[in-house]
């Protein structure tokens, strides 16, 4: 029976899903590139990718037909066999992370079951006084247990104490950084940008230092880009802009552009932590999600839409800042993962607005934006970003001064499917 003909979809929600979000902005039916349209045929563009996940947008031709393709042949195994997909990702993202002939990839099915793995990574570099794993405050890394124990926000881990012993979590400082790494440390545990925060950036050298401190004391470096990853920043992975390689990587999200995955990549010597029996995985490098996620990583090569995140990052910085809107203060991030700080705690609102003006952005928190637009997006996107965001900026009281030039209307794009229609 259709839900319509009985009840409408947000009492559904209310009374038959799990009380654990709040409830949705929109029932959503389809889309195509970075738009969605909703229930009533509203249109929206969708700058918030399913948080950094729908790397393509919506419906791509190359993820359709290869999603197709994989499911009329085998859509699961076991982990008692292989599959082609399975053995071409694990390939591709040694060569894609730089972790090369030595590294090692465990598949999973979300970001939180990556950290999780890194976590008992961690705990095997465990011995004798080296018992500390150490993250940052204001971080996140999941909400099952060990990734919530990671994680540096104590409302988070309030009401599910106590946590799995041992984390510490420190300020995002170098000072901080040099005053604890030493040989009681097993773990440094670090997102290069701090994307639920608000797209917090890690001060300049932080990730070059934490590297020769990890080194030193022969601490693991562990890197979460579950959001940061994968073209996100304007670079495959976003410690090539430190010029390091950590010990291991933990990646999900926009990796299969919709279908639920999740990696842990190690180097060198930290591949050598995990023996067999330790750890597992039914789902996780299932033939389904590794096919997708080779389509999505294929795709993002081929039409170098790694660097087309880059441009269209710093042309969006750059038409932003120009509106001189009062109500934004600074303007964090780097490629197509970008956050506003706000001069008024007003982001809840001025998120409401942008949903009436036909725009999906995110309220971090009080008085942070987050953006994170599939990584396809050309002038057009970035045009009918800035009419609408200008829109939803007059709408809580802080217009733009001066407007900005160009105005488009709502039209409907067809999905990039070359380099040059994607730059």
């Amino acid at each position: 029976m259709s839900i319509e003909t009985t009840t409408t979809w947000v009492d559904t929600f209310n009374e038959s899903l799990m009380r654990t979000m709040g409830q949705p902005l929109a029932l959503l039916t389809h889309g195509r590139g970075a738009f969605v349209w909703d229930e009533n045929e509203k249109e929206y563009l969708d700058f918030l990718a399913g948080i950094a996940v729908n790397s393509l947008g919506h419906a791509h031709p190359v993820l359709v037909e290869a999603l197709t393709r994989q499911v009329g042949t085998l859509a699961h195994v076991s982990n008692y066999f292989s599959t082609r997909p399975q053995l071409e990702l694990a390939e591709r993202l040694k060569r894609l992370t730089g972790a090369g002939p030595a590294g090692r990839v465990y598949f999973c099915n979300s970001g939180a079951e990556a950290n999780e793995a890194a976590f008992k990574l961690a705990r095997l570099n465990s011995s004798g006084p080296r018992t500390k794993i150490v993250a940052l405050k204001n971080s996140f890394h999941g909400r099952t247990m060990g990734a919530l124990a990671l994680t540096g926000k104590p409302d988070m881990r309030a009401p599910f104490e106590p946590m799995p012993a041992g984390v510490v979590h420190i300020d995002s400082t170098i000072e901080a950084l040099e005053a604890t790494i030493d040989g009681t440390v097993a773990a440094l545990f670090l997102e290069p940008i701090k994307g639920e925060a608000g797209v917090i950036d890690l001060p300049a050298g932080y990730l070059a230092r934490a590297r020769e401190l990890t080194e030193q004391h022969g601490v693991l470096l562990i890197l979460d880009e579950i959001q940061t990853g994968v073209g996100r920043t304007g670079r495959w992975f976003n410690y090539e802009y430190a010029g390091i390689l950590p010990d291991a990587v933990t990646i999900a999200k926009g990796m299969a552009g919709g279908v639920p995955i999740g990696s842990l990549v190690t180097f060198g010597w930290a591949s050598d932590l995990f023996q067999r029996g330790m750890h597992g995985s039914t789902f996780g490098g299932n033939p389904l999600a590794t096919a997708a996620a080779n389509a999505v990583l294929g795709e993002i090569e081929d039409r170098d839409l790694v660097g087309n995140a880059e441009r269209r990052g710093a042309q969006l910085k750059e038409r932003i800042a120009a509106l001189n809107s009062p109500l934004v203060s600074d303007i964090r991030g780097q490629g197509l993962l970008i956050g506003l700080g706000l001069s008024e705690p007003i982001a809840l609102k001025l998120a409401a607005a942008a949903m009436d003006a036909g725009l999906i952005i995110n309220a971090a928190n009080e008085s942070s934006i987050r953006m994170a637009p599939p990584l396809i997006i050309r002038d057009l996107e970035v045009d009918a970003f800035i009419t609408r965001f200008t829109a939803a900026l007059a709408a809580v009281g802080y217009p733009a001064a001066p407007a900005p030039a160009l105005v488009v209307p709502a039209t409907t794009p067809t999905t990039p499917t070359d380099a040059e229609s994607a730059s």
